[in-house]
């Protein structure tokens, strides 16, 4: 008797089982990363290859940083089944209280941009208090901070622009890494950090799946892996060779990259990220096992004013100055580019990995439609659109599962 279970028909139709299984269950992850490269490549022909010059790279980065910093403390705080409106206010009151203190008083920068993180950290534990001990909604505590927040920025600069900055802070958001081997119109040692950063990304993508594969755990078929990890690879060391070729890597994208390495090793890696999933998940649940979801709550707070702090010293830094409208507006462009980057509105889903693209997916097409010379208004519209879009998908995707 032949045996017709195994034969070459029924494993072909079995891997393709498998690998409609696979993106079923990974269409989030997938999908945005799909949604990042059909967009970049559409507004690459669109605006006839200036999106992505060396010089329109580089403004991509500098002008998304401040969004990019947010989005991985707002990540935590939608997480751990919360939301944070307060963010953009608390940014442009940190940038006015730096500007008060090194213009105004002459407080040299590194002390000034130390206390301004303080403020930024006892700004979101003040928050997170109420919303963790008290269990007032986070949606009213955060609104309240937002319109605090502007009224003090408007009370502190006393309705005028204060600056400018000293240089040596304004190198933070505007000044490019150093390069000590002296070729002119390039900066090779911005290539070689880039290389280096894809080529350990890539080793410890390779670990991780042998890892996955001895513990017989690893379900990502092998050509998903190896196309995702080669175009991250790839993409990665282009995007440092065309920065190298203008002026470098920037200081701030050295600050987001040790931010978004930091945040994903606490998140993917540790105990305290996975029991904040965990109250994400069911609260309930996660304090009957022992976890103290009202002090992970708090933290997450306190670790999202900490991270707006910062986003306003980088704003400030790259305005030269603080403006009593600073950060106005901005709590949208960061909570919509976590929930495009596929973190659910219910909290317990999302990567920080996915806030970050969705960050640029949101700068892309802000940039993007800039250069088209498409009206403001427009552009409102249509990254509303993109953010119901990603609920809904959000939504039926959970249904489907």
């Amino acid at each position: 008797m032949t045996d017709t279970t195994t034969g070459p028909g029924m494993d072909g139709g079995s891997r393709k089982a498998d690998i409609m299984g696979y993106l079923k269950k990974h269409m989030r992850e997938y999908g945005i990363l799909i949604a990042l490269v059909a967009i970049m490549a559409f507004f690459q022909v669109a605006t006839g290859g200036i999106l992505l010059k060396p010089v329109n790279l580089t403004n991509l980065i500098l002008q998304n940083s401040y969004i990019v910093i947010m989005a991985i403390g707002m990540l935590l705080v939608i997480v751990a089944g919360h939301i944070d409106l307060s963010v953009g206010s608390v940014m442009g009151f940190v940038g006015a209280v730096a500007a008060v203190m090194i213009v105004n008083w002459g407080i040299p920068w590194p002390i000034a941009g130390i206390l301004c993180l303080g403020v930024g950290a006892v700004i979101g534990m003040a928050q997170g208090f109420w919303v963790a001990y008290y269990r007032i909604p986070s949606f009213i505590v955060t609104l309240a901070g937002m319109l605090v927040f502007k009224g003090l920025t408007l009370a502190l600069l006393e309705g005028q622009s204060v600056g400018p900055f000293p240089p040596a802070f304004r190198l933070i958001a505007s000044g490019f890494i150093a390069d000590p081997f002296g070729v002119d119109g390039f900066n090779l040692l911005s290539l070689l950090i880039g290389i280096a950063v894809a080529t350990g990304l890539l080793v410890m993508a390779v670990r991780t799946r042998r890892r996955h594969e001895a513990a017989g755990v690893e379900d990502e078929p092998f050509a998903f892996f190896a196309a995702k990890n080669g175009m991250i690879f790839l993409a990665l060391v282009w995007m440092s060779f065309l920065m190298a070729d203008f002026r470098g890597l920037p200081n701030v994208f050295i600050v987001m990259a040790l931010l978004i390495g930091i945040y994903s090793f606490l998140t993917s890696k540790t105990t305290i990220g996975r029991r904040i999933y965990a109250i994400g998940g069911n609260e309930k649940a996660a304090s009957l096992s022992g976890i103290n979801s009202q002090r992970l709550t708090f933290l997450t707070f306190a670790n999202m004013g900490l991270l707006a702090g910062l986003a306003g010293i980088v704003f400030a830094a790259r305005l030269n100055t603080a403006t009593p409208k600073a950060g106005l507006g901005f709590e949208l462009d960061v909570i919509a580019a976590v929930f495009i980057g596929g973190a659910s509105m219910s909290g317990g889903v999302g990567t920080v990995v996915g806030a970050v693209i969705g960050a640029f997916i949101m700068g892309v097409m802000n940039n993007g439609m800039s250069i088209l010379g498409i009206g403001i208004d427009w552009q409102q519209c249509i990254k509303g659109l993109v953010l119901l879009a990603a609920v809904i998908f959000d939504v039926m995707n959970k249904k489907k599962g």
